[in-house]
């Protein structure tokens, strides 16, 4: 008996780690109706473009993306093939409309709280393809469902094989509350809306049991979480963590991107009580200057910033930060800049992302007057990226002479070599065999290069 082939998914991802995870929930929804996926965007019989709207031009360029495509779908057709073409993710949500009036090539588009639904959309796209061009038009999906996707999703899968799989993301909060004035998110992917906590628990579980080692939860503001227990009281992130640490198999603990005002006393326990939970915590300021925070709608002032990390690190003195910086924000003066230097180097980060400002369509920054010259912003964010750079290249001198330990994930780039991450994030290279991989070995930190640490195995602690 003779069986037909699985279609090919190709799926390219834009943007954060929760559209890494969005990514991976979209093919294990398809998996069930025949896609199987691939890593060459010509052999595939649907692409998606799971976008983000969080950087500069980012519609734009998914409509170059989509140029490309159209390329790709008229070559297959000319051979006899074809080429369906979904748009997902937070561009989709925030121009869903538009992207179907002006690339008519496309046959799906939907936001982020609908992927649940990629099966009927699918359908229904496959259906239209046999209607008259002039007649066709894309399936549209960008309403905010009342209904919550993970209950509607097969479960996740993992493929653990020797160099992959020992990670996973996984996301417990979407949306966020927080409205700040530069920021698209609230309108993209909704309000704060937590899974409940049995939800998060049996995925993490079945990640352990499939041999995950170390699990990120993700959120748009993962630390507003509170999901529901099973006698309905809400859960905080940081007793999240002590049930998580509780799961056999799973020996790490990380979670991204947390918001100042949500920091609350059990996580910051947590950190002191869990050396499950890892060291290492990305806490953006945006700004050092409270007028700049004022205007960015932050509802934190840069000494109370400054407080926080003050409980945290008394809570665990080891703990590494990593913040996020927008230079250029409307009306910002040099004394504001300087703020932001100044906080800098009150924290010193171990690494932090920094951008230059720019208006996202629809947010209230957008209708800011005192839109700072493209030149001035280059040049402070020139200079920003200078200091934090010193910061993370200081940082990882300081880890030399250390013993840390790291979990083992891959073949390294050079023979002999193998490949992790220490508690901090850092990648570290160390001569090894590849029975190391899948393990947590202490390794005495040697040396440094430009955006990782060199390491030399002491003993094997975990298998």
């Amino acid at each position: 008996m003779n069986q037909i082939a699985p279609k090919k998914l190709f799926i390219k991802t834009y943007g954060c780690q929760m559209n890494v995870y969005d990514s991976d929930r979209m093919a294990d929804a398809l998996a069930p109706h025949g896609y199987a996926p691939t890593q060459d965007m010509a052999e595939a019989d649907l692409v998606l473009l799971n976008t983000c709207h969080i950087r500069e031009k980012a519609s734009e360029k998914v409509f170059s993306e989509l140029g490309r495509l159209k390329e790709l779908q008229n070559e297959k057709r000319a051979t006899g093939g074809d080429l369906m073409i979904g748009v997902a993710g937070c561009v989709a949500q925030a121009e869903g409309e538009e992207i179907a009036r002006r690339a008519p090539m496309v046959d799906m588009v939907f936001g982020p709280q609908a992927y649940h639904r990629l099966p009927d959309m699918l359908a229904k796209a496959e259906a239209n393809r046999h209607m008259h061009p002039a007649l066709k038009r894309a399936v549209v999906d960008t309403d905010f469902p009342e209904e919550d996707k993970f209950a509607h999703l097969p479960a996740a899968k993992k493929d653990v094989t020797i160099g992959r799989g020992l990670t996973a993301f996984l996301t417990v909060q979407e949306g966020c509350d927080k409205f700040c004035s530069f920021c698209v998110v609230p309108y993209t992917r909704g309000a704060e809306v937590s899974r409940p906590v049995a939800q998060v628990v049996e995925e993490a579980r079945r990640l352990a049991d499939a041999g995950v080692k170390e699990i990120t939860l993700l959120g748009q503001n993962v630390n507003a979480y509170h999901g529901e227990d099973a006698s309905g009281r809400a859960v905080g992130l940081g007793e999240l963590a002590y049930l998580l640490a509780e799961i056999p198999g799973l020996e790490r603990l990380r979670y991204t991107t947390s918001h100042p005002r949500d920091m609350d006393d059990a996580l910051i326990a947590a950190h002191r009580d869990l050396d499950f939970l890892m060291p290492y915590l990305h806490l953006p300021v945006q700004s050092g200057s409270d007028r700049i925070l004022k205007a960015m709608n932050r509802k934190h002032t840069a000494a109370e910033y400054m407080r926080l990390i003050e409980r945290i690190k008394t809570a665990r003195p080891d703990m590494a930060l990593s913040g996020d910086f927008i230079v250029g924000f409307p009306g910002e003066t040099d004394a504001d800049f300087e703020d932001t230097l100044k906080i800098i180097r009150d924290v010193g980060y171990a690494s932090a992302y920094s951008f230059k400002y720019s208006t996202r369509p629809g947010t209230p920054g957008a209708n800011l007057t005192e839109q700072i010259d493209e030149a001035v912003k280059v040049e402070r964010l020139a200079r920003l990226q200078d200091l934090v750079n010193k910061q993370t290249s200081d940082f990882h001198a300081s880890c030399v002479g250390r013993t840390l330990p790291v979990l083992i994930e891959r073949v390294g780039r050079m023979p002999g070599q193998v490949g992790g991450r220490s508690p901090y994030l850092q990648a570290v290279h160390l001569e090894g065999s590849t029975d190391l991989i899948g393990g947590i070995h202490e390794v005495e930190i040697i040396g440094t290069s430009t955006n990782s640490l060199v390491g030399r195995l002491r003993q094997a602690v975990a298998a």
